[in-house]
């Protein structure tokens, strides 16, 4: 069975975006620049004609991956009315580093959207595992690299 890709629907949105732009705008560009390349002459030492090709594999590689990810997602529902407030996909969670005394804030999202640097985890990662289920109030320690990390939830939001 293909692996089912987590998406909002914002990021729904944008890979159908980005999947209409590389199959006409790139595409055609890509093609412009092979026909370009071919223009010069001899094949077989040709630069260009060899960067025009490795640039429509990596097009055709993209279009291929994101046509993959749109063939097998599941839509996040952001539901407000789910009667619970434990953390699941889409959840906004603030949380307590017990260590250092911070704050901070995590939008928990499918593996396709994780951005770690601008706080937006994957529900895979240690740290998205470990928060799943668990609601304002609790405790969570999660199994890091360096060691184990304890922290406090303060605030879950939709």
């Amino acid at each position: 069975m293909a692996k089912e890709f987590k998406l909002t629907p914002e990021r729904l949105k944008e890979l159908q975006d980005e999947l209409t732009y590389l199959k006409t705008v790139r595409e055609k560009e890509v093609a412009e620049l092979i026909k370009e390349a071919r223009s010069f002459g001899d094949l077989s030492e040709n630069s260009e004609y060899d960067e025009a090709k490795t640039e429509q594999g990596k097009l055709y590689s993209r279009i291929a991956e994101v046509e993959n990810i749109l063939s097998n997602y599941v839509v996040i529902e952001e539901n407000e009315d789910d009667g619970g407030s434990s953390i699941r996909l889409g959840s906004t969670v603030t949380v307590l580093d017990k260590e250092f005394n911070e704050e901070e804030t995590y939008k928990i999202v499918g593996s396709q959207e994780a951005d770690p640097m601008n706080g937006v985890i994957s529900e895979d990662s240690p740290f998205g595992r470990a928060l799943l289920g668990k609601n304002a109030g609790d405790d969570v320690v999660v199994d890091a690299p360096a060691g184990p990390v304890e922290y406090k939830i303060l605030k879950v939001e939709r």
